[in-house]
């Protein structure tokens, strides 16, 4: 991209409001000189914060509203009052042009609303799907659906596949990504019948990708695969127990370093791998999930992001726009869609 990035930022969202958005910005502004930035939120609370960030207040944009998305609010509250909020103005900016992103730390179910509704889908695309880095055993992978559609069927699957890939290629710096279907099997039999057809039209699809078939949910460490494509309902779950388990490792190693004198003498040894490994597990480091498909670029911050995490989202965000996205995902459809032709099993059904 030949303009600097513009970056719609919803400076209430997330626990730790403004002192946390406005740092994240500054840092951000550090690592890419050219971002620009247009800050959605109380006024008053904006300007204390960009008194310490002279980076951004030098030419950020703010845009003062009253209005903020709770923690608590229900999709159909927040859509009545959208326009009026931060998190709703941020989307609104990429709507209007005014913007070529938008992040926000605030409520996932809002954001998804909001963006679905106000930014739609791309041709070519029926669902969007929210998608995120996960650390593994080697690199990371990308993952999605991780909870925009508890339901979906082979096109949508297929769709996710190529979403994905695009996605591993910008941010990962693939050129092709090795793309799986989460599935309680590596076999070609197990399944549903829509992760059948999926698989069975990834096989013959000509893509910037690798298809390697099934996936199970206990090798997603290991980082075999680059790309993991599920629902939005076995996503979900897929990353939580992911996230449990990693806090599960780090509170066992703590409890098990402290049990002893000879225990607190290994810990003092072994502190500089002790250090690495929480950091490679740290959700701040893997920190931005995006809403793919839709006509316009929504990241998605953990809600409780440190100014680093927050970075991380922002990162994504101007990574995203850089590498335009939007028009990998287009390219890649248009091409797919071009030369499908049905698979064996389908054919042989016909």
């Amino acid at each position: 991209m030949t303009v600097a990035p513009v970056i719609a930022l919803d400076v209430m969202g997330g626990d730790g409001g403004p002192a946390v958005t406005i740092a994240a910005a500054e840092i951000a502004r550090t690592r890419h000189p050219e971002i620009r930035f247009r800050l959605y939120g109380r006024e008053d609370a904006i300007r204390a914060e960009l008194a310490k960030a002279p980076l951004v207040a030098r030419d950020a944009v703010v845009v003062h509203t009253d209005g903020e998305i709770l923690g608590t609010d229900k999709p159909s509250q927040v859509l009545r009052r959208a326009r009026q909020s931060s998190m709703g103005l941020a989307v609104d900016a990429v709507k209007a042009g005014e913007a070529h992103a938008a992040v926000s730390a605030g409520n996932t179910g809002a954001l998804m609303a909001i963006a679905k509704l106000g930014l739609r889908t791309m041709p070519g695309i029926d669902r969007p799907a929210l998608a995120a880095l996960l650390p593994t055993a080697k690199n990371d992978s990308v993952m999605l659906d991780l909870g925009a559609n508890a339901e979906c069927d082979s096109e949508n699957l297929v769709q996710f596949a190529v979403m994905g890939a695009a996605f591993a290629r910008t941010v990962l710096g693939l050129a092709t990504p090795r793309v799986a279907l989460l599935n309680i099997g590596e076999e070609d039999l197990k399944g549903t019948d829509e992760l059948k057809h999926a698989a069975a039209l990834l096989r013959s699809a000509d893509l910037p990708m690798q298809f390697a078939g099934f996936v199970e949910g206990d090798k997603i460490g290991r980082g075999d695969v680059d790309v993991i494509v599920s629902d939005g309902f076995s996503g979900n779950i897929a990353l939580k127990t992911a996230e449990g388990t990693a806090r599960l490792v780090v509170e066992l190693l703590t409890r098990a370093f402290k049990s002893s004198i000879f225990s607190m003498f290994g810990f003092f040894m072994s502190r500089g791998a002790l250090r690495s490994l929480r950091s490679h597990l740290d959700p701040n480091a893997h920190n931005g999930a995006v809403f793919l498909g839709l006509n316009g670029l929504v990241v998605k911050s953990h809600g409780g992001a440190t100014a680093q995490g927050f970075a991380n989202a922002i990162r994504v965000a101007h990574d995203l726009v850089v590498d335009d996205i939007a028009h990998r995902i287009r390219e890649d459809l248009d091409n797919f869609q071009a030369h499908r032709t049905a698979p064996p099993a389908v054919q042989a059904a016909q």
